[in-house]
């Protein structure tokens, strides 16, 4: 093979690369021997069909095979003798006049990884903000879980609904007159204030009766999860079955019981464990960001355009998500274009923050265990159908790329936790709301743009027979987003973009 290079400038390089078909021919003629023995055809024994005849048979598919193969092979031996490391897939085209019996040519560009300085790690120094975790903090979290557990009863007749009660309703929807899927159903408890369903509709049942008749009028959303369903309006005539009032809330040794715990002692404690290891991610949150300051302030090198765009597509993508949410979405995209500089600088910031960590990763002997690796892989199992995991697990092994992906925030963690190890640390307790203060301060020192609001979860229409969905319980974040299994369907969802993580 005949390696040309037509291009050198920055981390981009092009190559023209020249495969003799004579090659070709070569691989053909390996493989139909090996396959040869094996062949039948009627007329012949086992293993006595003619070279020729089995050429005629097979030949055609082998040598498409050995030319795809010669292509990958080619690449590979193009980035080895060029000594590159590739930051992304290499684009690569095969020369549209290319016929069967001529070389094959190929044009490879390719962006390569940078040569990163010796890491800078002397000298880093960090303060670890603590919090106390109070009878005050624990009492908060018991109060929450039980106000959020609270169950429900009936109401007298004439009682008028109002916010936080429950309507059982039955429905039926219109679109431009005509019933469409999902829009009927028998039974649904809908709690006011819930956000449980489409806006609009839930601010309508304030004042209904049981047995009451009711027109609900409302808009779908312009990103409603059903195509030809957004930003249409639509009638739902429902009946009301019954009205449902909250319950006082107590949190006591019955309660604790009715969570399957032996009182009510052994559920501050739960909680408390709670509190406290939320609060440590808080903590790790603010000295992991100003470590990566300290890192970002020392270091500067070149990226790889195509690494940065990737990271900035990511990023946008998100934006316009959380943009489709607000009150007002043209005006919230319209902010969105005039900070785009600024978002593409959080992205290069990010791909050389990585490319950081792996290097210092490396030199240091930071590295992912096969156990480890395999717990990462179970564990993000869990998101799919039972009857899909043995297929996503196939998918991460024979996925190279995947696989990176996967492992990639263990990764920087242990690299961040490897810095930890090696700095110079001071520890100061706080209260919860300096500690919050802390990070949030730290966010703004970033020349960046000011962080989105959070975008507003989902509205639902009124589901067939929907059961009623309790108010999510306010759980003490110590239970990490990996072990909750999300929703059948529905995509785990993304950080918030314009948070500075990494």
């Amino acid at each position: 093979m005949q390696t040309v290079e037509t291009l050198n400038e920055g981390l981009k390089r092009a190559y023209t690369l020249t495969i003799p078909f004579a090659d070709i021919e070569a691989r053909v003629d390996e493989q139909l021997k090996e396959i040869a023995p094996r062949v039948q055809m009627p007329g012949f024994r086992p293993g006595k069909v003619p070279t020729n005849l089995v050429r005629k048979m097979h030949g055609e598919s082998i040598e498409q095979e050995q030319v795809n193969k010669a292509i990958q092979d080619g690449i590979q031996a193009a980035l080895d003798e060029q000594k590159l490391r590739p930051a992304m897939q290499p684009d690569v085209e095969l020369d549209p006049d290319w016929e069967r019996g001529k070389d094959i040519e190929i044009r490879m560009s390719v962006e390569i990884l940078p040569e990163i300085p010796e890491p800078k790690v002397d000298g880093l120094t960090i303060e670890r903000l603590t919090v106390d975790v109070d009878d005050k903090m624990v009492d908060s979290a018991v109060k929450d879980m039980a106000e959020n557990q609270r169950s429900f009863e009936a109401a007298a007749k004439t009682y008028k609904a109002k916010d936080g009660d429950a309507v059982v309703i039955d429905f039926a929807g219109k679109v431009d007159g005509e019933a469409f899927e999902g829009g009927t159903g028998e039974g649904m408890t809908v709690t006011i204030g819930s956000g449980q369903l489409i806006p609009g509709f839930e601010d309508q049942l304030v004042g209904v009766k049981a047995n009451d008749e009711k027109e609900v009028k409302v808009t779908f959303p312009d990103d409603y999860n059903v195509d030809y369903l957004k930003g249409k309006d639509a009638v739902f005539d429902v009946v009301v079955g019954e009205v449902r009032t909250p319950k006082e809330a107590k949190a006591d040794d019955e309660f604790a019981k009715s969570l399957g715990l032996e009182g009510i002692d052994q559920l501050r404690e739960l909680l408390k464990g709670q509190v406290e290891q939320e609060l440590n991610g808080l903590t790790r949150t603010y000295m992991k960001r100003k470590l990566l300051d300290q890192l970002a302030a020392s270091h500067d090198f070149e990226v790889p355009p195509a690494m940065v765009e990737a990271e900035f597509n990511q990023i946008w993508q998100q934006l316009e998500q959380e943009a489709a949410n607000e009150d007002d979405p043209e005006a919230a995209k319209k902010e969105m274009e005039g900070e785009k500089d600024d978002y593409r600088k959080i992205a290069e910031r990010r791909v050389r923050l990585g490319l950081l960590l792996s290097e210092i990763g490396q030199k240091n002997g930071v590295d992912i265990t096969q156990n480890e690796m395999s717990q990462l892989i179970a564990q993000a199992s869990q998101q799919y159908p039972a009857e899909q995991r043995e297929q996503f697990v196939q998918y991460i092994q024979q996925d190279p790329m995947a696989a990176a992906q996967l492992r990639a925030p263990l990764y920087e963690d242990k690299v961040v936790d490897y810095l930890f190890e090696n700095s110079e640390i001071t520890e100061r307790t706080v209260t919860r709301d300096e500690l919050e203060k802390a990070i949030e301060a730290e966010e703004e020192e970033q020349p960046k743009p000011a962080a989105k609001k959070k975008a507003a979860p989902k509205k639902k229409a009124p589901a067939k027979k929907g059961a009623a969905k309790k108010p999510a319980a306010k759980k003490p974040a110590a239970k990490k987003a990996a072990a909750k299994k999300p929703a059948a369907k529905k995509a785990p969802a993304k950080k918030t973009a314009a948070k500075k993580d990494s």
